[in-house]
């Protein structure tokens, strides 16, 4: 049992300094797409779909009017709300019906109704039976007459120049599919073409707005350099649309985001040079949960999605394991280091408290003096190369972030631990709740000077 603790604590160690260093930009092993010569715009259609989504769906039709790509569809799908979605898309969109012929190759539940916009080019809205999430974005799949497919959730709102990031990208014909960044919505306010950060929110926001700088800055893009990507954000996802139907879109899972990113890397694995990659520079902002309630409800359905790949795809994730690094991080670095040493941990702490109270006070003064201090380093690490990426807080935002980092590592760090605990407990009592969130229906105030153009 000694051998295996010191074991999880080298791990423990290792993985996130490995992160820290290779999540460097001088440590790029691509070129920043900026660099590329861009030959011509991909075209794309993009997905949302919608569950009840009548408090947050106004925000997300002027997020799209924002985006002035011209080579790109629109698709809403009403995956058989009950509330007034619906109703707020014809209000909204003002829709007429419109044919168009799928090659009906995925699986999901019965079509209603296929519309178009009357008042915006290439803006259609797809009214289907209630599926689930994986089901909606089938349907919408099939229906997507471009070349990539870009997944977004309905509170999610793209930045002005996302799409032509991604764009560069997939000059590459060997790129795949493709991540971007995720901040919290609730963290940003728009004026004048600029996004400022703040952090002028509830506590609740402000841990996940760190959380997500930390998760995508550091462990996103060293997992991507290492070709380790395991999972694109359901948020803010692109995919090239023929493999989606060659790897037989997506399942029906607690995580799709999850599941669709291994099964790109199992196409990966039968079709060389092919890749993913995560671009940091596309960056889209998402509503996140503003109660403690709604936030655990989030994260246990994740860590749930989490282990329901694990058991899924355990058996390529052993096979491939000694000579595929996504196999070899998600399995040691996600399953071991992220779940299990919890467990393992708290295994020991407890038998010491039993068998010598003494070790185990030593063990928790080593932990406050050993691990706060390494995920103090980490999270600076993370908010340097924020920065880098253009995300800066100013003025007395400075003085939020520096609490919020303490509270991170005294607080939060804490109820994420119990969240994975219980999460994986509960995956094997009821793996099959989804525990949607509530949205918060705040109305976000968002420019509408460019993007889609009223023809009517």
């Amino acid at each position: 049992m000694q051998f295996i603790t010191i074991l999880l604590l080298f791990l423990c160690t290792a993985f996130p300094l490995l992160h820290m260093f290779n999540a460097l930009p001088i440590f790029l092993n691509r070129k920043k797409p900026g660099q590329h010569k861009v030959l011509e715009y991909k075209t794309m259609s993009i997905l949302i779909p919608c569950y009840n989504e009548e408090s947050i769906i106004e925000t997300a039709i002027k997020g799209m009017e924002r985006i002035d790509y011209l080579a790109k569809e629109v698709i809403y799908i009403n995956d058989g709300s009950q509330d007034g979605t619906l109703k707020k898309l014809h209000n909204h969109l003002r829709l007429i019906p419109e044919e168009r012929k799928v090659a009906k190759e995925l699986r999901y539940k019965n079509i209603k109704h296929f519309y178009k916009s009357s008042l915006y080019p290439n803006v259609y809205v797809i009214d289907k039976e209630n599926g689930g999430k994986d089901d909606a974005l089938n349907a919408g799949i099939e229906y997507a007459k471009n070349e990539l497919v870009v997944t977004l959730d309905a509170d999610s709102i793209l930045a002005d120049n996302a799409l032509q990031q991604l764009n560069k990208v997939f000059q590459d014909d060997n790129v795949i599919a493709a991540g971007g960044m995720v901040h919290a919505l609730q963290g940003v306010s728009f004026n004048k073409n600029k996004v400022y950060h703040t952090l002028l929110v509830n506590h609740v926001v402000r841990f996940q707005i760190f959380d997500f700088i930390k998760g995508f800055y550091i462990n996103r893009i060293s997992l991507a350099k290492l070709d380790a990507l395991s999972v694109i954000s359901g948020a803010f996802g692109i995919f090239n649309k023929e493999i989606l139907f060659q790897v037989g879109g997506y399942r029906k899972t607690l995580g799709e985001d999850i599941d669709i990113t291994l099964k790109f890397q199992q196409y990966i694995l039968k079709n060389r040079g092919k890749k993913m990659v995560f671009v940091p520079e596309a960056v889209c902002y998402t509503e996140c949960p503003e109660t403690w309630r709604d936030l655990f409800k989030q994260r246990v359905r994740w860590q749930k999605a989490f282990i329901d790949c694990i058991v899924h795809y355990f058996p390529m994730l052993i096979k491939t394991f000694p000579f595929r690094t996504v196999s070899f991080f998600f399995l040691i670095d996600s399953f071991v280091v992220g779940t299990i040493a919890i467990y393992i941990s708290l295994f020991n702490l407890g038998n010491m408290l039993i068998t010598n109270i003494d070790e185990a006070r030593n063990l928790i003064i080593f932990y406050l003096l050993g691990a706060v201090l390494f995920n103090l380093i980490y999270s600076m690490f993370a908010v340097i190369l924020a920065r880098y990426y253009g995300v800066r807080f100013k003025g007395k935002e400075k003085i939020r972030l520096a609490v919020t980092i303490v509270l991170d590592l005294f607080v939060f760090r804490f109820v994420t631990l119990f969240i994975v605990l219980y999460g994986t407990m509960a995956y094997f009592v009821n793996r099959n709740d989804w525990n949607k969130v509530a949205r918060t229906g705040r109305i976000y105030e968002l420019e509408k000077d460019k993007g889609m153009v009223k023809v009517g």
